[in-house]
């Protein structure tokens, strides 16, 4: 067993019976709950990062007249921008380690879904190579795979007679809106005051805006793509997590890029407390 197994899958698939021993003895239930439990034991990471954004959406205001003023000195925007962060106590990159956490633990769901959920024995004996003594299944125990329509040891996908390609189904759509919707709240909104500020993009913020744009449905679509052939486990994972994020999103910067479409439709786009 390597390292990586040993530090990481070991944990979650000890983590995942745990909770399909508490909850009723469904393993979709289980995968809804410790996935909430991960999102909780990481808040910690989380909210920091959410801090450093919130505050550096604030300084968009002072950004656009350096921006303006430096509009032909792109090194001395830079260094301004860089000294401007300094002095406020931001750190550009402070949203950076909760991310890789983050696909560091769905890469180990992956390994758990994939070597365990898809492996040659039965799911119990699969599990037994990685559980500790007190979670161990008795010999040819049935593991409840069941939930809703699913069995979240297969892809959640339809194949319909006459179709070249499958039919995502409704938990894989739903993990992808669920991501789109939470990278647009994600983006800014920018008010007619700050425009000011698209006259005078530096380089950086051309490839900032490229990349957080194109990954608004890049991602969304990999997500689909990928969950056609992945257990549908690692897409109900996905989805409850997406969705967590989402509302942490709103929570922090308000509506965000969805904000034109939910003035239009009556909702409330007031922006969130300040930190």
């Amino acid at each position: 067993m390597n390292i990586f197994d040993q530090l990481l899958t070991m944990p979650l698939a000890n983590g995942l019976i745990l909770f399909y021993n508490l909850f009723g003895q469904n393993l979709g239930v289980a995968i809804i709950g410790f996935t909430l439990f991960l999102v909780l034991i990481l808040t910690p990471l989380v909210r920091p990062s959410m801090i450093a954004a919130k505050k550096m959406r604030a300084l968009q205001p002072e950004i656009a007249k350096l921006k303006k003023k430096y509009a032909d000195d792109k090194q001395g925007l830079m260094k301004a921008q860089a000294d401007l962060y300094k002095a406020r106590g931001i750190n550009p990159t402070a949203g950076c380690l909760p991310q890789i956490v983050q696909l560091v633990i769905l890469i180990s769901f992956y390994s758990v879904f994939t070597k365990l959920l898809a492996g040659h024995g039965t799911i119990s004996s699969e599990f037994n190579n990685l559980l500790y003594a007190p979670l161990k299944f008795a010999e040819n125990y049935q593991i409840n795979k069941s939930f809703l329509y699913l069995d979240v040891t297969t892809p959640d996908r339809f194949n319909i007679p006459g179709l070249p390609f499958p039919i995502p189904g409704v938990v894989l759509i739903l993990a992808a809106l669920v991501q789109f919707l939470s990278a647009k709240i994600a983006m800014p909104f920018v008010e007619q005051e700050e425009k000011v500020a698209e006259k005078t993009k530096s380089e950086v913020d051309d490839f900032a805006v490229a990349m957080q744009s194109s990954m608004v449905y890049y991602l969304p679509l990999t997500t689909i793509l990928f969950g056609l052939n992945f257990p549908s486990g690692l897409a109900l994972y996905w989805c409850v997590f997406s969705i967590v994020s989402a509302i942490r999103q709103y929570n922090n910067f308000g509506w965000g890029g969805l904000t034109p479409f939910a003035k239009k439709l009556g909702f409330k786009v007031d922006p969130p407390a300040t930190v």
